[in-house]
């Protein structure tokens, strides 16, 4: 690492997830155990063998936008612009002005506006193209969420959309760290945002029998990272999104800092589209190069937010590349799976993961896993089973490990008060 980089802070946090539309509601949620799932209310799920998502609830877009520009938005953007006004206001930073250019928008999204596709599609084969909506093309693309969010707030350095699978958030946020780092910027907005829980995407993925369909009765039981009986991953929903700025620059306007921003890594495991390194070999590296990257000793670590997906390859593999990683300490740190009650939010993952991290080091709280009941011998770390506990966190790292190979992970240490 080298001395005398820039530094990042987290000055602002915003956030529309399945188990709360702020940040307060959300950690309250995470600090009581509280999941998400529930049955599949966006369209008539009987066809489909998985029958639950954690779908975002009581979203009211007006409260964050016009609802005339909310109508020029998919839901994956209006996600995206009400985080981002909340962590903006959550910053007290102020729009527009000299400043404006030096403020950036990075995104993660995996699919953008899935249910515009659906619709667009739709008219398509019922009525012709030139029946279909002139701003179908300007809603579905990915990249329309990190603009909006760009115009919403006045930020005028560089716009980017990050898109590696259930890896794009924590890439996003990683990119926005090196950024800062090079002088680009000196305030980043960023984070993910995804909205997929539609017929096709739910088809989709139940036809690569990715998706839980054992607990389509008992919806709340469905995400259970680590445990025995997993049988797949829960379709979640929403946005998180960071304020990061250089720390002199958040210093000289007496900001209000979260955490510090440490480090990032990012591998791919050049082995399989949709199945991860059997040993972890592509995590493992990546969680190396964030500590290399952060100058942060293994022994300094305390909390790993794991991809943690509720897939029977993914949580024995990551426990593995814990273990591979930290050694003897891997016994002492706590690793746990917030996707236990949030679902798998895909390219928005990495966000309010990130979020978790942030918040556990400002309330010294380690986030549990929930529908932990049967703990999966070859997942036998202490994973924080059902309710979290308080203990002293100095650094945490989130992993996230998308399809395709692609390997994210971010390190973020606490600010000495």
């Amino acid at each position: 690492m080298c001395v005398n980089r820039k530094r990042v802070v987290i000055t602002g946090l915003g956030a529309v997830t399945p188990i709360g539309n702020t940040v307060q509601e959300f950690w309250s949620s995470i600090r009581n155990s509280v999941s998400g799932v529930g049955p599949i209310s966006r369209f008539d799920a009987s066809r489909v063998d998985c029958r639950v998502a954690a779908e975002v609830k009581n979203f009211e877009p007006g409260r964050h936008m016009d609802p005339k520009e909310a109508r020029r938005m998919a839901l994956f953007t209006q996600y995206a612009v009400a985080a981002a006004k909340m962590a903006w206001a959550d910053a007290g930073l102020d729009k527009g002005g000299s400043a404006a250019e030096r403020t950036a928008v990075i995104l993660g999204n995996g699919i953008g506006g899935a249910e515009i596709h659906d619709e667009g599609y739709k008219t398509l084969q019922e009525r012709g193209p030139g029946r279909m909506s002139a701003m179908t093309i300007p809603k579905l693309i990915s990249n329309e969420a990190a603009g909006n969010v760009s115009i919403a707030l006045q930020a005028k350095g560089f716009a980017h959309t990050v898109n590696t699978a259930c890896a794009s958030a924590t890439d996003a946020i990683g990119l926005a760290l090196d950024a800062i780092r090079a002088g680009r910027a000196d305030v980043v907005i960023s984070g993910g945002t995804e909205a997929a829980v539609t017929e096709f995407c739910i088809g989709g993925f139940c036809a690569l029998k990715a998706l839980s369909t054992k607990y389509n009765d008992t919806p709340t039981k469905a995400s259970r990272p680590f445990d025995l009986n997993r049988d797949g991953f829960v379709m979640g929903e929403g946005s998180g999104v960071l304020i990061l700025e250089e720390y002199e620059h958040a210093m000289r306007r007496g900001a209000r800092i979260y955490a510090e921003l440490a480090g990032y890594g990012a591998t791919g495991d050049a082995h399989h589209l949709t199945a991860p390194h059997p040993e972890g070999e592509g995590a493992v590296r990546a969680i190396r190069l964030a500590l290399q990257d952060a100058g942060m000793a293994v022994t300094e670590v305390d909390y790993v937010n794991a991809h943690g997906t509720s897939t029977p390859l993914n949580d024995p593999m990551e426990t593995k590349a814990v273990k591979t990683v930290f050694g003897d300490h891997a016994r002492l740190l706590k690793m746990s799976s917030t996707k236990s009650m949030t679902g798998h939010l895909m390219g928005a993952a990495g966000a309010i993961e990130a979020v978790v991290c942030v918040m556990a080091l400002h309330d010294q709280f380690f986030p549990p896993t929930i529908n932990q009941e049967t703990p999966d011998p070859a997942c036998d770390l202490d994973c924080v089973p059902n309710q979290g506990v308080s203990g002293p966190l100095r650094a945490a790292i989130s992993t996230s490990l998308g399809f395709g190979g692609h390997n994210g992970v971010l390190a973020f240490r606490k600010v000495a008060s």
